[in-house]
């Protein structure tokens, strides 16, 4: 249970936006260069995506409509849940966060890691992962906009949809037609490609909390708001992993089925929900909005850590036993 690097470097990120905030012309060529680093970096996340590993997890769709149903029904429908906290306990623009986070897909690395690592089913999960992925481009806006509609908070869906289109899903087509000429590169290079991820999000990261300190954000949220975005947070992921634990037993999935669904169907990314969001939401107000998502981004990978190697030590006990 420690910190993830990236984690700690998104930390210092925030702080350096907090102490020097990009402002003037500087934050005009700095959002320049944030477009061009999320069209990249949706480029790459094309150019990685293996139709045959894809392919080969198609055959388990039960397995896959409970992961769907885990990360585009069953989040939402929580977070909406969470109205009644609002504004006694959980201020709006948090709680417009948490809603954004409901919406968001799943991570595409960490879930197919975290199943290689607990025994899972590998190949479903790259399958159930990446599909995840592309179809957050088209559901998440719209899960978003239903959901801040019904707050009484007006979003432009479809204009959200355009943006994304252009801004996120061109370069990532594009990205996945040109892996036959650069797949192998890619392939070869997966730390360099990770590298430039991280920093395409670090980037969008200072740029928003750069707008969003200019805007005064350290003034709407305070440590009461933190400690119950950690606290929320918890309860969510909770609330959601004895879900899939539960439905996955309930509906006789094996072991390995388990543990894909599992890890599958209660992660949400951070490397599209940070874009997706520059893209959605006025500049002021990202900072807010991602602000739940780097929280529980840290706190799914400390829990799924743990939870990743209890899985592996129960499937060693019989071994051992038969030994």
């Amino acid at each position: 249970m420690r910190l993830d690097p990236f984690t700690s470097v998104l930390i210092v990120v925030v702080a350096l936006a907090s102490f020097f905030p990009c402002e003037g012309q500087v934050a005009v060529w700095f959002g320049l260069l944030t477009k061009l680093a999320v069209a990249l970096l949706f480029f790459m996340h094309g150019a990685k995506l293996s139709r045959q590993n894809l392919l080969a997890g198609l055959g388990h769709w039960r397995l896959h409509l409970v992961v769907m149903a885990s990360t585009f029904v069953l989040f939402p429908l929580l977070g909406l849940l969470l109205t009644p906290l609002v504004p006694h306990w959980l201020s709006p623009a948090i709680y417009l966060g948490f809603l954004y986070l409901c919406a968001l897909p799943a991570t595409v690395q960490s879930a197919i890691a975290f199943t290689s690592m607990a025994g899972g089913n590998v190949s479903a999960a790259v399958c159930s992962a990446s599909a995840s992925s592309i179809l957050g481009i088209f559901l998440s806006p719209v899960l978003v906009g239903l959901m801040i509609n019904v707050q009484g908070e007006g979003v432009d869906t479809w204009h959200s949809i355009q943006a994304i289109m252009v801004q996120l899903m061109l370069p990532f087509v594009v990205g996945h037609l040109s892996r036959p000429l650069i797949g192998r590169w890619v392939d070869s290079h997966r730390p360099l490609i990770g590298k430039l991820d991280q920093s395409s999000i670090l980037l969008v990261v200072y740029v928003a909390f750069s707008e969003a300190v200019v805007q005064g954000i350290w003034h709407q949220v305070g440590w009461y708001d933190l400690a119950s975005i950690v606290l929320l947070s918890c309860v969510l992921l909770a609330l959601v992993l004895g879900w899939n634990v539960w439905i996955s037993r309930r509906l006789g999935f094996g072991k390995a089925d388990e543990i894909t669904i599992v890890f599958c169907g209660s992660k949400k990314s951070l490397a599209n929900g940070v874009p997706m969001a520059n893209v959605m939401f006025p500049a002021a107000s990202v900072g807010v909005m991602v602000l739940p998502l780097m929280i529980f981004h840290q706190i799914q990978l400390m829990v799924c850590a743990v939870l990743a190697r209890r899985y592996r030590e129960q499937e060693a006990v019989p071994q051992v036993q038969q030994g």
